[in-house]
């Protein structure tokens, strides 16, 4: 079972400039989301950070409330939380394919974003692992998400010489010394 088994937990990030988050949550078990978002809270407080929550109706709405809150505002990364459990029908396999799909293809996009949405065969599963005293995986939603900003961060005061130059300023070119456009 993986209840019984060790993980290795990366420290969590520091940070020079302050650093907020978007915690979107889907409350449809609202007990398991509260324990989800508690966990993303004090994961966010440990690391200095600040958070704004917002609630969606379902999982499929939280990668699209994230998309509208990174083109709208201003989050250096988002949380995204809820639980969906197995039913009878193929719904939760839409479910959970189309909101993780999208929530990757936000950040193949360059949002940073944590996925704390339990996709879970029954209760029992999802209130072990949502649970803030127990796996945490809401705390562990939003390290990632802290981490994928502080990538981030380090990676934005590098330059890779991509793009135009002014004209006049010289082109260095291999073996043949300095030239100017």
């Amino acid at each position: 079972m993986a209840a019984s088994e060790t993980h290795y937990t990366l420290a969590l990030p520091s940070f020079d400039k302050p650093v907020a988050l978007l915690i979107v949550v889907a409350p449809y078990y609202k007990d398991i989301a509260d324990q989800l978002v508690a966990g993303a809270i004090a994961t966010i407080a440990a690391a200095g950070g600040t958070h704004e929550l917002i609630e969606v109706p379902g999982a499929l709405e939280v990668p699209t409330a994230i998309a509208l809150a990174e083109r709208q505002a201003n989050y250096d990364g988002y949380v995204a939380l809820g639980c969906v459990i197995r039913g009878e029908t193929t719904h939760y396999d839409t479910v959970c394919n189309d909101s993780s799909r999208a929530l990757s293809l936000l950040g193949l996009q360059g949002a940073c974003i944590g996925n704390g949405i339990l996709t879970v065969e029954n209760r029992e599963q999802a209130v072990v692992r949502a649970e803030a005293a127990g796996q945490n995986k809401g705390g562990g939603a939003a390290a990632a998400a802290l981490h994928l900003i502080a990538l981030s961060r380090k990676w934005s005061r590098q330059t890779k010489g991509i793009g135009f130059r002014p004209a006049g300023e010289p082109v260095q070119i291999a073996d043949e010394g300095s030239k100017t456009a």
